[in-house]
C-alpha cells in the first residue's frame, strides 16, 4: 500500500492502528486506516538502541501520532525477542497462518496496548534446529497477497543480514534455513583486507557474475583471496571487488541449497527489498533457475494486517 494524503489526519482520540516491523538494525511503523497507510516513521533496531530500552525507543517513534490517536500496535520481529520489548515464544513448525497469530503476546507499553508476533522454530534442510523472527510475517503476508502460494509446496527465499530459505507445504511453514550472508558480506567488507586496496568505488557489473562463476567452482575459502588478488594484479576496482565478494557469497547460499535434490523442482518466491531480490534473481538466472519477486515492505503489511485482524481488543 502507498502512503496516503497525510493532510487527512482526522480527529484526536480516533483510533489508528500502528504497524511495526522491528528489526536488528532498523525500526519501520506505519500508522495505517483500513489498509492505506497514512504516514511512516522510522527508528534504531533492537541491536541499535544504546542507552534507551525498547519500550522508550518506540514510544519516541510513536510521539507525534500519540497526540492525534488513540494507537494500537502490531509488532513483528525482534520486538518479540529477549533483547526486544518482551520475548515471545517461538510457535513451533509446521505453523500455519492461525497457529501463528495464537502464539501472539498482549503487552503494554506505558499506556499503549501492544500485540507482538511470535518467530517460528522448525528443523532446516539437515534436521537442525532454526528460528525467524519477522520473515514469518512477510511469508504470511505473501500468502494473503498471492492465494496460489497458499496450496502446494513453496520455496521462499528472503535475502538480508540473514538470509532465509523457508519450505511452505499448504500455507505452512515446514522448514527453514538460515545463511549469514549478508552478515558475512559486512564483516568481510568492513574488516578484512579484501575490498581496500583501492579507493575507487566504481561498480563493475562483471564482478557479480565472476564470484557467481567463482562460487560454482566451489572451494568458498580460497576463493575469497581472488577478492584481493584481482584488485591487485587486474587492476580490478574497489566497487568491482564488492560486486564479486556478493556474487561470491551469493552463489555460494544458492548452490549450497539447490544443490540438494529435494528442492530442484520447488518454485521460488523472493520477499525483500527491491534492489537486493534484483541480485538474488540474476543469481538464479545464472543457474537457470526462475523465479519471481515480492516486494518486502508490502508482504510485511499484510502480514501485520493478518495479524492486527487477529485481535482487535485490548
Amino acid at each position: 500500500m502507498g502512503i496516503g494524503n497525510r493532510a487527512s489526519v482526522g480527529a484526536v482520540n480516533e483510533r489508528r492502528r500502528v504497524l511495526c516491523d522491528w528489526g536488528s538494525s532498523r525500526l519501520r511503523a506505519f500508522l495505517d486506516f483500513e489498509g492505506v497507510v497514512l504516514d511512516r516513521r522510522d527508528g534504531p533496531g533492537i541491536n541499535r538502541l544504546g542507552a534507551d530500552s525498547p519500550a522508550a525507543a518506540l514510544t519516541a517513534v510513536l510521539a507525534a501520532w500519540r497526540s492525534g490517536y488513540s494507537l494500537d500496535v502490531f509488532l513483528c520481529g525482534m520486538a518479540g525477542s529477549r533483547n526486544g520489548l518482551a520475548e515471545v515464544p517461538y510457535v513451533r513448525a509446521p505453523a500455519k497462518m492461525e497457529v501463528w497469530r495464537q502464539g501472539r503476546l498482549c503487552v503494554r507499553v506505558e499506556d499503549l496496548g501492544a500485540i507482538i508476533a511470535p518467530g517460528i522454530q522448525a528443523e532446516n534442510f539437515r534436521d537442525v534446529p532454526d528460528v525467524m523472527r519477522g520473515e514469518e510475517t512477510q511469508i504470511f503476508g505473501a500468502l494473503t497477497l498471492e492465494r496460489q502460494l497458499a496450496t502446494g509446496n513453496h520455496l521462499f527465499v528472503l535475502p538480508g543480514t540473514h538470509s532465509k530459505w523457508v519450505l511452505v507445504r499448504d500455507g505452512a511453514v515446514a522448514r527453514l534455513q538460515t545463511h549469514l550472508t549478508g552478515e558475512l558480506f559486512d564483516l568481510l567488507c568492513r574488516y578484512s583486507s579484501l575490498v581496500r586496496v583501492g579507493d575507487d568505488p566504481a561498480t563493475d557489473e562483471g564482478g557479480f557474475e565472476a564470484g557467481l562463476r567463482a562460487a560454482v567452482r566451489g572451494g568458498l575459502a580460497a576463493s575469497f583471496f581472488a577478492t584481493r588478488t584481482a584488485q591487485l594484479i587486474e587492476g580490478r576496482t574497489a566497487g568491482w571487488a564488492r560486486a564479486f565478494l556478493s556474487g561470491l557469497l551469493i552463489g555460494a547460499e544458492i548452490g549450497g541449497v539447490l544443490d540438494e535434490s529435494t528442492f530442484r523442482s520447488e518454485p521460488i518466491t523472493l520477499i525483500g527489498d527491491p534492489g537486493l531480490t534484483a541480485f538474488y534473481l540474476r543469481a538464479l538466472a545464472a543457474r537457470h533457475v526462475s523465479a519471481q519477486a515480492l516486494d518486502g515492505e508490502r508482504c510485511v503489511l499484510a502480514g501485520l494486517r493478518v495479524l492486527a485482524d487477529a485481535d482487535r481488543s485490548f
